[in-house]
């Protein structure tokens, strides 16, 4: 029964990790979820951990939770900050949202090592550089 469900296919919205520079020019980090549809994205819940092994030692980080009760069309939400640090895990992003009270979801995961600049492209609706997946 459940196998014959056929989820709603997500298109048009991404999570990208942004490099920026603050005021004073230090090097800081970002994730963003990005609605590049021409309609809201509508109680948007995501939830953020990451996982992996640093130096033959097993790593979790703690999931963390947002709520945002609309993402406009065309529009970017920063997530979270993000350190450097951790891009030798896999940093996921588990995003749920409503479209015309049709429920979403994607899991959206940045590999180790994936987040540098060899794969950096400039971001859409942001104009810095950094990794996106869509």
């Amino acid at each position: 029964m459940r196998e014959d469900i056929e989820p709603p296919k997500v298109t048009d919205v991404a999570v990208a990790v942004v490099r920026s520079h603050d005021e004073i020019q230090n090097e800081i980090w970002e994730v963003y979820l990005i609605n590049l549809k021409d309609i809201p994205l509508e109680v948007v819940l995501i939830r953020s951990s990451g996982y992996g092994m640093i130096n033959d030692q097993k790593i979790e980080t703690t999931e963390l939770r947002r709520h945002f009760e609309l993402i406009p069309p065309k529009s970017c939400q920063l997530i979270e900050p993000i350190q450097p640090e951790v891009f030798a895990l896999s940093n996921q992003y588990w995003v749920s949202f409503y479209i015309d009270k049709v429920l979403y979801d994607k899991k959206y995961i940045f590999v180790p090592e994936s987040i540098e600049p060899r794969n950096f492209i400039t971001i859409p609706l942001i104009e810095e550089q950094g990794v996106m997946i869509k």
